[in-house]
């Protein structure tokens, strides 16, 4: 099936095509008509399936621009990712006028205000800040015709539920209710069935996140030696751009400033960096002015970066799900992928885990001179 028997407008294909967007993924095509329909939608799709633009092109095919009222509304659990599908909502726009606001904390509110007195169709928001507006009556949301929730599994796990449901308490009876998550356990389930009218459900397997265009290795080596060895595969590797990835903020703090000393080209990404300076970074990263970014899981939620062709687990991620959105980060569009994970001998189990899940046995990378501890 392509885009044009989906049924998108011809404005809105000139443009995908543009971006060299040719065919939907599996979650773009099975839930494209549904959404349109004014249907609800319980969908469980990871980064990488494309589901932002599964969500953004039927919204963009419903909002009337003629009209002055907020007819979407996108919930999503931080600010990265509200910036990343404002980014990819621009896009669109050059498709369709249509008014958009990205409302999230520690971006002036003062700007956001002066865009809320224009007419805005599209709201792109994380919990915190829409909760301000609301306050403050500076957003009216009682004409909404769709409310995505966005990364559902991660709003929860981050502690938004009772800002979720104060946020649709101000939405009407009527709206569409469009669920997105990576994971369906059942507090998501029990969460989107509360606001949901009969939805139809839709899961692209993990399976479609596909590995096969990636290699995996593992470093066996000792906490004491993990940053030698790092050190020592980026040196062998000396990849054009690569994520690292660390457990906490702190880890992520101390091995930034641990590899500058060292002489690498990094910088960090966390929950505690500054948003304007989180935005410089990411700007920078995409444009390749450095080579390495050390992230933590939660700051890199919804990261879609074209060019990483190396993932380093610096330390080992808590669940397999986690491991595998991490890596599907490489080895996109049948490109080749490489990933590293330096194992601790506490970290056996969950090696152990990771290999049952994915039904492989990672090779085991040998470092010369004995880094591995």
């Amino acid at each position: 099936m392509n885009f044009k028997e989906l049924g998108i407008s011809e404005d809105i294909m000139r443009v995908l095509k543009n971006q060299g967007i040719k065919d939907p993924t599996p979650i773009q095509a099975q839930s494209f008509n549904l959404i349109k329909d004014g249907k609800d939608v319980i969908a469980e799709a990871q980064t990488g399936t494309g589901k932002t633009l599964a969500f953004l092109l039927p919204l963009f095919e419903n909002i009337n621009p003629d009209s002055n009222l907020v007819q979407a509304l996108i919930l999503t659990p931080t600010r990265e990712l509200a910036l990343q599908i404002t980014e990819e909502a621009k896009k669109l726009k050059k498709g369709k006028n249509i008014n958009i606001l990205a409302a999230y904390g520690g971006k002036d509110i003062g700007s956001q205000l002066k865009k809320l007195r224009g007419n805005i169709h599209l709201v792109i928001a994380t919990p915190g800040r829409l909760l301000d507006h609301i306050e403050r009556k500076t957003i009216n949301l009682s004409k909404l015709k769709t409310f995505v929730l966005d990364e559902a599994d991660q709003m929860l796990l981050m502690g938004f539920k009772n800002e979720v449901e104060t946020i649709i308490k101000e939405t009407n009876k009527s709206r569409q209710t469009l669920c997105f998550s990576a994971t369906l356990n059942s507090d998501v389930k029990k969460l989107a069935y509360r606001y949901m009218k009969e939805p139809f459900s839709i899961s692209i397997k993990k399976e479609e996140v596909t590995l096969d265009t990636i290699k995996q290795d593992v470093v066996e080596t000792t906490d004491r030696w993990k940053q030698d060895s790092l050190c020592k595969v980026l040196d062998e590797d000396n990849p054009f751009m690569a994520i690292i990835f660390c457990r906490t903020k702190r880890r992520a703090d101390d091995l930034e400033a641990a590899l500058h000393k060292r002489g690498y080209d990094c910088k960090k990404l966390h929950s505690d960096v500054l948003q304007a300076k989180r935005e410089k970074i990411m700007k920078a990263f995409r444009n390749g002015d450095f080579q390495y970014l050390i992230a933590t899981d939660v700051a890199s939620r919804g990261l879609d970066i074209n060019g990483v062709s190396h993932i380093y687990n610096y330390d080992i991620p808590e669940t397999v799900e986690s491991y595998i959105h991490r890596i599907g980060r490489t080895g996109r569009a049948g490109e080749e992928g490489y990933t590293c994970l330096f194992v601790d001998p506490k970290d056996k189990k969950m090696l152990e885990e990771i290999e049952r899940t994915i039904k492989l046995k990672i090779s085991r990378r040998i470092l010369d001179g004995g880094s591995n501890g």
